[in-house]
């Protein structure tokens, strides 16, 4: 009985640190993505948001 609800425990613990680990994942590949393309670009990004919304879909879709 207590191996059980032990087990429950520990995969519910799982699934939260996953879920909330994954968007901080996301947010770092983002940033390097940003910061890879201030360095690479020979004309600077002036607009961030544009970027930042390119280098997620990008990611994204690259993760599936």
């Amino acid at each position: 009985m207590i191996k059980n609800i032990l087990i429950f425990v520990f995969i519910v613990l799982a699934m939260v640190v996953t879920l909330n680990f994954s968007d901080y994942n996301l947010k770092r590949a983002v940033d390097a993505c940003l910061a890879g393309s201030q360095k690479l670009s020979k004309t600077k990004i002036t607009d961030l948001k544009e970027a930042k919304k390119f280098c997620k879909e990008e990611i994204k879709k690259n993760k599936n």
